[in-house]
């Protein structure tokens, strides 16, 4: 089979399932199967219970020669502080209200690596590909928080001064962090988990994929608002294709490969995080441009990963 054609199908393996539960979630919340209260349930279930016990699971299960080596998780965080100081950078130069600058360099920067970056891996890799990016998504969950907090405090707060205690207290109380460092020991001392406790989470960890897409796609918001900043085209560009684009050929020069390369692409090339939404928010910012950037990426990201991982593909020969 010609080269192009398969990594274009595979391509398709990756995104399409995951197209099609966005679309269903946004449908169901169209015939109020799902309404408000069960998706601020479910998706406080999937932060707070089941995406914790997915990571658990894969990593105490994982085998430790396959997860993404420590070299290309310094990566990552360099990578993202580079990014990130590129983008306040330019965020002066794309508009003149300080307010709005904040909201333009976390939705550029921040990807919603737990749940639909690690659903890209988990098509293309299976649960070893989840265990083998869970700590990089861990460490860059951490990064992301930090920088989060210190842009929208910087163009928010007037001038408030970002406590870094309130930024440890919640790396600490993270969800995902617990979830992950409490696997770690597990894991590294070969301690045994009862089966029955095994046997359990698996079936948490098997719901929180498709249950956290679902609750994406309902959210999915077409009418959030007029957007009059003009912002929004520059976002999805950055969030899409210049900073997943960026990330990936740096990788690529510096010697990575193969799948660890790909995995560190679908990582990086997901959507803005619904998280930043919430932040964006509760600080008084712009929520109609918090909101719609998500949504942009969101349906984006799908052709743009396609496309990447068919590129991807056709270069390295899979």
């Amino acid at each position: 089979m010609n080269p192009l054609l398969t990594s274009l199908l595979f391509s398709l393996s990756v995104t399409g399932p995951i197209c099609l539960l966005l679309m269903l979630g946004f449908f169901l919340r169209r015939t109020h199967m799902m309404n408000e209260g069960f998706i601020d349930g479910a998706s406080k279930l999937v932060f707070n219970v089941t995406l914790p016990v997915l990571l658990f699971t894969s990593i105490v299960s994982a085998d430790f020669s396959r997860m993404a080596s420590p070299s290309l998780i310094l990566y990552g965080v360099v990578a993202t502080l580079v990014v990130y100081v590129l983008l306040e950078g330019l965020a002066t130069r794309l508009t003149a209200e300080k307010a709005l600058r904040g909201i333009l360099v976390q939705g550029a920067f921040r990807a919603n690596m737990a749940i639909v970056g690690l659903a890209y891996v988990h098509n293309a890799y299976g649960s070893q590909g989840v265990a083998a990016m869970a700590f990089y998504v861990a460490c860059l969950t951490i990064l992301f928080n930090i920088l989060a907090v210190i842009t929208l405090g910087r163009s928010l707060n007037s001038g408030k001064p970002v406590r870094p205690g309130t930024i440890m207290l919640g790396i600490i109380k993270n969800p995902l962090i617990i979830g992950i460092v409490a696997a770690l020991p597990v894991a590294l001392g070969g301690w045994p988990v009862p089966e029955v406790l095994m046997k359990a989470g698996q079936s948490l960890a098997q719901m929180t994929l498709p249950l956290a897409l679902l609750c994406t796609g309902a959210s999915l918001s077409l009418k959030s608002g007029r957007e009059s900043t003009g912002l929004l085209p520059a976002i999805a560009l950055l969030r899409l294709i210049l900073v997943p684009g960026a990330i990936t050929l740096g990788a690529w020069a510096a010697g990575f490969d193969g799948a660890e390369l790909t995995m560190l692409f679908l990582i990086n090339a997901s959507p803005t995080a619904a998280a930043s939404y919430v932040m964006v928010r509760a600080m008084g910012g712009n929520a109609v441009l918090a909101a719609n950037i998500i949504a942009v990426t969101t349906l984006g990201s799908l052709l743009t990963t396609s496309l990447g991982v068919t590129l991807l593909g056709a270069l390295s020969g899979f």
